[in-house]
């Protein structure tokens, strides 16, 4: 009896959460990274040629067609990251000429802006690749150049320090939002902390006060773990393993946790899964910088098992969530608490449906996700082979959706890498194709962009090559 239990339980979650294929491998998805490549740098260059630069940073298509919309200015780094990336992958000049030469015309606002949380996004994947590239010697050696990229991500990381909050166990970079407010989507930003402390910079305020950048990254990334995701105990008893909100809200004047809430969620008691993902990606990739520093020096935050801890447990939490809350393909919807679901009937045991008349999906989250899926497999080679087998697989097994339709873009009137992207639903900024009755069939600067470095990740992989991270260009 005990035995049909078991199986019975085994069968359930089969059916309801990603069917992992673990016979896939990097070598599998060789042909589909082939022509990966090949439709990236055919809109790469569409956009270079047809945008309308003076009409801001390109965010998202409407009708195949890159626009802005206005919020913040996150993703004009993604643009020329992805000419970079390009250039990575393929060795063509001109992709690293364009975004290069973008970079120090364009870029320059974004090392200063003070209104946002986005530096490890913008900064990084301009500036950071560039200095990275030459780091791994794909590019000649320049010591001016060198200094250039350095100095710009020295300020960049001291920049995104200074939106700080304080609260009674630690701090963290606050949103656009306001002191308030905690982003889950921020973690990714920790990145630039991290750098521009491993070049040696510091925060200096009031008084010559100089302020540990490492310390602040490492605050924030346990604010996140400890308000934004979810576990399923203690505080959070009534909740589930892994669920993350948006946005965890402060009282400013005393610093304490108030409320999860949700910006482009649908509300802060469900998941966003761009923000899940964010979170996946991020621990993930903190996880392996950590071990690049030593004890001596993790000693003064805590110690290096106690802040391996809850980012190990906040990676797990959040990657059993994607897998566990995601359709078969591995393509998850918007929210899993979008309101129209239900009407969906059981679709967490098949294929994701972009069609479908009631809740869009986001690939942008499947981008995101599916690199904190692999990193974190990649991550538990050594410690836990079952674990590092069902993150690893499952990354591979998005991935190989992802790279193919309906999700790669091979219109080449389409100026987007990947379909199906979701920007701001509870906004209703997203282009309804006609004869539709939800939105589908568009692209994002940050759904392309990370479709891009995750196929560099996976690539180098596949070559055998110099194992892809933020950090390689701080080596």
């Amino acid at each position: 009896m005990r035995f049909l239990l078991a199986l019975a339980k085994a069968i359930n979650q089969t059916r309801k959460m990603i069917k992992i294929n673990y016979n896939l491998t990097t070598k599998d998805l060789a042909g589909k990274l082939a022509n990966f490549w090949k439709l990236s740098g055919e809109k790469v260059n569409r956009i270079a040629e047809e945008y309308d630069h003076s009409k801001g940073s390109p965010v998202f298509t409407v009708n195949g067609k890159y626009t802005t919309r206005g919020w913040t200015e996150w993703t004009q780094g993604f643009e020329f990251g992805s000419a970079i990336l390009q250039f990575d992958a393929i060795g063509a000049d001109e992709f690293l000429s364009y975004g290069r030469s973008h970079t120090v015309k364009d870029m320059a606002t974004h090392i200063s802006h003070i209104g946002v949380h986005d530096h490890g996004f913008n900064n990084l994947s301009t500036y950071g690749n560039l200095l990275r590239l030459m780091k791994e010697g794909k590019v000649a050696l320049d010591e001016w150049e060198q200094n250039f990229y350095e100095l710009a991500l020295k300020i960049s990381g001291a920049v995104q320090a200074s939106r700080w909050t304080n609260i009674p166990d630690g701090g963290f970079v606050y949103s656009f939002n306001g002191p308030h407010s905690l982003f889950v989507d921020t973690i990714r930003s920790c990145r630039i902390l991290m750098v521009s402390h491993q070049l040696g910079h510091v925060l200096q305020a009031d008084n010559d006060v100089k302020i540990n950048l490492l310390d602040r990254a490492l605050k924030h990334m346990k604010a996140t773990a400890d308000y934004c995701v979810y576990y399923g105990d203690g505080r959070d008893y009534y909740d589930i393993w892994g669920r993350t909100a948006h946005e965890a809200i402060f009282n400013t004047n005393d610093g304490n946790f108030r409320c999860p809430n949700a910006q482009q969620g649908y509300t802060g008691r469900s998941t966003w899964t761009r923000g899940l993902a964010w979170a996946m990606c991020g621990f993930a990739e903190e996880l392996e910088f950590l071990k690049t520093l030593s004890d001596g020096e993790l000693e003064a935050f805590g110690g290096r098992k106690q802040l391996e801890d809850f980012m190990l447990k906040a990676a797990k939490a959040t990657c059993d969530f994607y897998i566990e809350h995601t359709p078969t393909d591995g393509i998850p919807y918007w929210d899993t608490g979008a309101p129209l679901l239900h009407k969906l009937g059981n679709y967490l045991e098949r294929p994701a449906d972009p069609y479908n008349d009631f809740e869009p999906v986001d690939s942008s989250a499947a981008a995101i996700g599916a690199q904190g899926l692999l990193r974190l497999g990649k991550y538990l080679a050594d410690s836990d082979k079952k674990a590092s087998e069902k993150y690893f697989q499952a990354g591979i097994t998005v991935l190989n959706t992802l790279f193919d339709e309906p999700y790669i873009s091979t219109d080449p009137s389409h100026q987007g890498l990947i379909l199906h992207s979701i920007y701001h639903q509870p906004n209703g900024w997203d282009n309804i194709p006609e004869g539709s009755k939800i939105a589908n069939g568009e692209s994002s600067m940050w759904g392309d962009y990370h479709a891009r470095e995750v196929a560099l990740y996976t690539q180098r992989l596949l070559d055998k090559g110099e194992y892809y991270t933020f950090y390689n260009c701080v080596k």
